[in-house]
């Protein structure tokens, strides 16, 4: 199995007919040279008129991942993903009829096309509000992935805002040392969540003596995974 923990082969987005239903629910690929890349995308505007969106990729096992940047202009369509490696953007144009979009998408230096069809109305879900977390789990932490015999070393990072949520990243050490934004932050009593849409990934832990000990969870497989606090540097004798 090849895991990717930070790698995402791209993303899309979509666009709209002006003078036409602009939302919709839209399915097509990317096309790779050795296989097209599957992808389902939702856009539709909010009551300011805003636009709005998601993307599932499903051979990532990617769901819901919110779009960002979206402008809609005449038959014309721009996107950029924050947060995923590589920075994928997306330009397209709208087919005469409204019932397709196809363009280039660009990431990390790599140019491929894609198209996508029309098959229905936008569904596009607002991502979970994230909790506070405790004195106890605020902060920094380090642990480290062996997937099949490969270490990945990560940094976890959560603080606690003003808002009364927590936001926070993970740091991939031995991936170019990749920040990753966390989606969603949920801690219910030493029980904490973590969600990373812009990888498909998920880690569930509890905090035991000063650890956070579980699982994590990406592309269809679970390892264990244990973060501790960061060992302070050790002074040398003069």
């Amino acid at each position: 199995m090849k895991f990717w923990l930070l790698t995402m082969v791209a993303t899309c987005l979509l666009g709209l007919p002006a003078g036409r239903a602009q939302s919709g629910h839209w399915e097509g690929a990317i096309q790779r040279p050795q296989q097209d890349l599957e992808i389902h995308v939702d856009l539709a505007q909010n009551s300011s008129g805003a636009w709005q969106g998601s993307i599932d990729i499903s051979p990532q096992h990617l769901k819901g991942f919110p779009l960002s940047g979206i402008v809609v202009k005449g038959n014309s369509v721009t996107f950029a993903m924050n947060g995923v490696p590589g920075d994928p953007k997306f330009d397209g144009k709208v087919s005469a009829d409204g019932k397709t979009i196809s363009g280039a998408f660009t990431q990390g230096g790599n140019d491929l096309t894609f198209s996508l069809k029309r098959t229905g109305e936008a569904v596009i879900e607002t991502p979970a509000k994230s909790t506070a977390v405790s004195k106890e789990t605020e902060g920094s932490w380090e642990g480290a992935l062996d997937v099949n015999g490969n270490k990945l070393r990560l940094k976890l990072k959560m603080i606690n805002q003003n808002d009364g949520t927590a936001s926070g990243s993970i740091i991939s050490v031995d991936q170019d040392g990749g920040e990753i934004p966390i989606t969603t932050i949920t801690q219910k009593g030493s029980n904490l969540t973590l969600e990373l849409k812009t990888i498909g990934a998920t880690y569930d832990g509890d905090l035991m003596e000063g650890a956070l000990v579980g699982h994590w969870t990406q592309g269809g497989a679970t390892f264990p995974l244990t973060f501790k606090r960061p060992q302070e540097p050790r002074e040398e004798k003069k």
